[in-house]
């Protein structure tokens, strides 16, 4: 297997297929499952290796009130869960919070592609939420007001904070992308904040439609 250095990759996974992002290349694009074992960046090692699974059952608890043995109860409060969901953790040090998730969505996918892509030591990585990423993201955007979404497969996963002082992090189910942008303007009325003093940062691919309509409202539109 062929390793190549200094560099990492970035792969998103959710029920439809996967997209991924190498370095400072473009993102790929949805691409179908049938295409795993197919792609040739897949078939190298990295130095960075991160997985994304787009799972809406998630939900971010201050440090002060979390209970590693009331975690499922605590996200079960806030999406609904079935009773074999395996429900994990993992810490938000720049929030002080902790993201308690599921990444139980009778998918496959992720768990192929993480035992597929492996670093340069030959270890898989951790299959985190796609929310862990946009809250670590987050602080990268360029404005005082800080706006990171991604979007696909119905869910609109989305989160906002004001220099670093969060204050939103939910995820929306959007039948489309114009609904999608329903909750975005919504969310952003309801705190305040003017778009069109605003850069949004998307983490998930956009196809040319989309951004163009994001830039009737927004300042700025990345795509990162």
């Amino acid at each position: 297997m062929e390793y190549i250095p200094d560099t990492r990759i970035s792969i998103q996974v959710s029920l439809s297929g996967y997209s991924f992002k190498t370095g400072a290349s473009a993102p790929s694009g949805w691409m179908g499952a049938d295409r795993i074992f197919t792609t040739p960046e897949f078939q190298k090692r990295y130095d960075s290796v991160e997985i994304s699974l787009l799972t809406p059952k998630f939900a971010l608890v201050p440090n002060n009130f979390f209970d590693p043995s009331t975690a499922r109860q605590s996200l079960s409060e806030s999406v609904p869960l079935r009773d074999g969901d395996a429900v994990e953790n993992v810490a938000i040090p720049a929030y002080g919070a902790v993201l308690v998730y599921s990444n139980s969505l009778d998918e496959s996918l992720s768990r192929a592609i993480s035992q597929t892509v492996y670093t340069t030591s030959g270890d898989s990585v951790r299959v985190l939420p796609e929310m862990y990423y946009i809250l670590r993201d987050l602080g990268s955007c360029p404005d005082y007001n800080k706006i990171m979404a991604s979007y696909v497969d119905g869910y609109l996963h989305l989160a906002i904070a004001q220099g670093k002082s969060l204050l939103l992090c939910n995820s929306y189910q959007a039948v489309d992308f114009t609904t999608a942008e329903y909750f975005i303007f919504l969310a952003m009325k309801k705190l305040q904040l003017n778009p069109e003093l605003s850069t949004i940062c998307f983490r998930t691919p956009l196809s040319q439609e989309q951004e163009m309509s994001l830039y009737r409202y927004f300042k700025a539109v990345e795509v990162l």
